[in-house]
């Protein structure tokens, strides 16, 4: 059977499902949706958004502060089981993973986190760090280590928005950029550690060094009508899934929220869902 998984960084998901791009999530033939910075609780929402007739929903906000991160995902394949948040404790309560068992893999939909803010000296001058940047890169360890643990029991697929270009070719300005989070060194060399574990990113997997594609642009300087962009949202699967990749796409022409959807299909045994 053909199971068709997409995500979206949603940036908001009250003000989105208000909009006619919403048609969007009312129009998808996919099977399991993961939605990224949704910014709300689920009491926040009305039910067609909550729980949408048809699938079964499930949501991890943000505790420690209102309106802030947050994931959610939708499936219309009955999971074995559901976790939220990493086991650690140190990386829980900012609402940034959903971990869903089904029969052929695990699944994980994650918000992960950005650098942050530049640092700055007394006299405003920037220092070169990040004031998140050590929390995220811990936040990226600590998962590595969950989905190796978890990948001893069958394949992963992980989702979602992982703030980081992971080679020149998935920003259209790396030179500009270099310095800046989404693109420092120490985080291309975590996802380039990440694929060598055995994470194959599936879109290069299908369409190789295809250049231009990228899922989100600044709302700045009319970045999306110039494809001024980043490919920052990713689906990786476990190398020994890698043969069941039968597809995998952008959907830029997605608007709502200054990112775009994007998608996986993937050929499994029919398990009787």
């Amino acid at each position: 059977m053909l199971v068709k998984l997409v995500s979206w960084n949603v940036n908001g998901v009250r003000a989105v499902s208000a909009k006619p791009d919403w048609r969007w999530f009312r129009e998808t033939e996919a099977q399991v949706v993961g939605l990224q910075e949704t910014k709300a609780a689920p009491e926040q929402l009305p039910d067609a958004v909550r729980e949408p007739e048809g699938w079964q929903a499930w949501w991890d906000a943000s505790t420690v502060r209102k309106g802030y991160s947050g994931v959610a995902v939708f499936s219309r394949i009955p999971p074995l089981a559901v976790a939220a948040e990493l086991p650690d404790p140190r990386w829980r309560g900012e609402g940034r993973l959903l971990h869903l068992e089904f029969p052929w893999f695990h699944y994980f939909n994650g918000y992960f986190p950005n650098g942050g803010a530049e640092e700055v000296d007394a006299d405003g001058r920037p220092t070169g760090g990040f004031k998140r940047l050590d929390y995220k890169m811990g936040f990226f360890e600590a998962f590595a280590a969950y989905a190796q643990k978890c990948r001893e029991t069958k394949p992963v697929v992980v989702c979602g928005d992982f703030n980081i270009a992971c080679e020149p070719i998935d920003l259209a300005r790396p030179k500009d950029n270099e310095k800046n989070t989404g693109f420092l060194p120490v985080e291309r060399d975590f996802m380039r550690r990440f694929k060598a574990l055995g994470y194959v990113d599936s879109f290069r997997h299908v369409h190789g060094d295809a250049p231009g594609q990228y899922t989100w642009w600044s709302y700045k300087t009319r970045a999306r009508a110039r494809n001024v962009g980043w490919r920052l949202d990713y689906f990786f699967v476990s190398e020994e899934l890698a043969p069941a990749i039968a597809d995998a796409w952008i959907e830029s022409g997605v608007h709502g929220s200054d990112h775009c959807p994007v998608g996986v299909a993937l050929r499994v045994p029919d398990a009787g869902c």
